[in-house]
């Protein structure tokens, strides 16, 4: 079994998807979705691509190139990975289940083109597709098919919980996208997104088809029940982290510029150094990897630009508690352990550096008006946001003395992500519509 729905369906999906992503990545030109069919064939099949114009205004669609992934596709022992012969990166994202970044397409060890004729491609990320297992088999009372077996005779997805139903692929104008950037990650999201809508559209299939028998105007309602759930599943918790992370790319914008008129020691780029150091002070043969472990994370946590709140909840879980475990199986001392929850708390302070009085008074491209507002915008709490928050975060973004260097890109993005917002409105008023007249037994007609 997999995801079985009609055509055009399907190709709305695909299109639908492919759209948000062109419009939302200024540096995307291109989107293709390719359906990966159901064991032991796996053929991975191309459903439709779109070029968004140079004006980003609309987009053309259809399969204008000759592609070996054309209908009927290639099937699994045709592009997986096999000695002597090139490496596909289509092979990666279905048997890995993770992405494939051609940040250099020059050195793309996966262009067929580039193994065979030496040619390389455009910069692109493709993506893979997942809906668990337990969700896309739910008829089968946990019996699983068979899957195929690689070159090597380990069976696909063996101890994964995720089957791969199909795979997204982005072009990207010349260096422009690199692996693990915001750009990566937000099409990692987007790929949870049309998984399950696919999922969503083939459950709403097998549902009409055992609800042939009631009244016409019961199968009307839950269409619209039906439809109104899926949009509000799909896109509604989306709509929200596309915020956050233009969010978080504000932020990471402001500071890299705030931070400039701050001493370095007080930066969590300068407190990270400080943790790293003490972590190798810690270092034996026993806790290496621990020390590697929490070197990493803490590392990583340079790239991060997150709210106050949810960056102090982010150090306890990631960074604080492996320091705990550290210094435990270490028999730290209460003076070590003093040292580093100073850094740690000065981690958690270096959060708001941002906001602080001292480092607004020396910017003075801003009045203090509209510094003070800026800053209360972008540092809030972001659990709960509302149409009159992002119209304040638009108005301000229009200032042209904030000069970000991505500020009008931010702009464009959080008006559009407005309007998604005020379409989800709608949709759930639809659906308490919906919901009421089914659970009331109304008829269509209207009220006497």
């Amino acid at each position: 079994m997999t995801i079985r729905i009609d055509q055009d369906t399907l190709e709305h999906a695909c299109k639908s998807i492919i759209e948000t992503i062109l419009f939302c990545l200024p540096n995307a030109y291109k989107g293709t979705v390719y359906l990966i069919g159901g064991p032991p064939g796996l053929n991975a099949t191309r459903i439709t691509s779109g070029v968004i114009d140079s004006d980003r205004q609309s987009i053309s669609w259809g399969l204008p190139q000759a592609s070996d992934y054309n209908h009927p596709g290639k099937t699994w022992l045709e592009y997986r990975d096999e000695p002597n012969r090139p490496l596909e990166a289509m092979a990666w994202c279905v048997e890995k289940q993770k992405s494939w970044t051609a940040e250099d397409p020059r050195a793309d060890s996966r262009s067929v083109r580039l193994q065979v004729e030496g040619v390389w491609e455009d910069f692109h990320h493709m993506e893979p597709v997942l809906v668990r297992k337990k969700d896309l088999f739910i008829n089968n009372n946990g019996a699983y098919p068979e899957f195929p077996k690689n070159s090597y005779g380990e069976t696909l997805w063996q101890f994964s919980e995720h089957v791969v139903v199909a795979v997204i692929k982005i072009h990207f104008r010349p260096y422009t996208i690199r692996i693990g950037s915001p750009e990566t990650r937000l099409i990692k999201k987007l790929s949870r997104t049309l998984g399950t809508e696919l999922l969503s559209y083939q459950l709403k299939e097998q549902s009409l088809e055992s609800m042939r028998h009631l009244a016409e105007d019961k199968i009307k309602a839950c269409n619209i029940l039906a439809h109104s759930i899926r949009n509000a599943i799909t896109k509604s918790g989306l709509i929200f982290s596309l915020i956050k992370l233009e969010l978080n790319f504000l932020r990471e914008q402001w500071e890299r510029i705030i931070l400039q008129l701050c001493d370095p020691t007080l930066t969590k780029k300068g407190i990270i150094e400080e943790l790293n150091k003490a972590a190798i002070d810690f270092k034996t043969d026993e806790n290496q990897p621990a020390i590697l472990d929490l070197i990493e994370v803490q590392t990583r946590f340079l790239e991060l630009f997150l709210s106050p709140e949810t960056g102090e909840n982010w150090v306890h879980l990631q960074i604080e508690e492996r320091w705990d475990e550290l210094m435990q199986a270490a028999n730290a001392s209460s003076a070590q352990r003093q040292v580093i929850d100073e850094k740690i708390e000065r981690l958690r302070q270096s959060l708001r550096l941002g906001k602080t009085a001292e480092l607004l008074a020396e910017y003075v491209d801003l009045s203090a008006e509209v510094k003070q507002e800026w800053v209360e915008l972008l540092y809030q709490n972001t659990d709960q946001i509302d149409l009159k928050y992002l119209d304040r975060l638009i108005h301000i973004l229009d200032a042209h003395d904030l000069r970000l260097p991505y500020q009008e890109k931010s702009r464009k993005t959080i008006l559009r992500l407005k309007v998604l917002m005020e379409i989800m409105g709608e949709l759930e008023s639809d659906t308490n519509i919906a919901l009421r007249e089914v659970l009331n037994g109304k008829s269509n007609e209207p009220p006497q």
